[in-house]
């Protein structure tokens, strides 16, 4: 059966759920940024003290923790390991690439020249709007 052989209001209801998919599609993609932001830091931290990237206690912990949830929320836990197993790989990833451009004297994209991280605002405290005065856009 095709799409356009199905019911209006089957299709409708269809349309309806995927819309409810799609909004929480966002908020996966949009959470999993915020998560990353914060993992960054992390990176820069344990950069900054010549920490190592992994942590294996932290990582078993998160994983019973998270294997937990998912029994509670009737998500399969083996489905909720094997996603954070590969959060954690890119996290480690990002950390391990954090430290070599700590070692290296590198500079990160968002930092300043003296390693300060750029927040977006003024001297004044007013934000700027992105943009320099030559209408290029800043990283900040």
């Amino acid at each position: 059966m095709s799409t356009s052989e199905i019911d209006a209001t089957v299709r409708a209801e269809l349309n309806r759920l995927r819309e409810s998919i799609d909004n929480i599609d966002a908020a996966v993609v949009h959470m999993l940024a915020e998560r990353f932001k914060a993992t960054q830091q992390v990176g820069r931290l344990k950069a900054d003290h010549k920490l190592p990237p992994a942590d294996p206690a932290r990582e078993t912990r998160q994983i019973a923790r998270l294997r937990e949830l998912a029994q509670s929320a009737n998500l399969d836990p083996a489905f909720a390991e094997k996603l954070l197993n590969f959060i954690i790989a890119e996290v480690i990833r990002h950390h391990e690439r954090i430290a070599e451009e700590a070692e290296n004297g590198q500079v990160e994209s968002g930092e300043a020249e003296n390693g300060e991280v750029e927040n977006g605002e003024e001297e004044n405290g007013e934000v700027e709007n992105g943009e320099e005065e030559n209408g290029q856009a800043r990283n900040v």
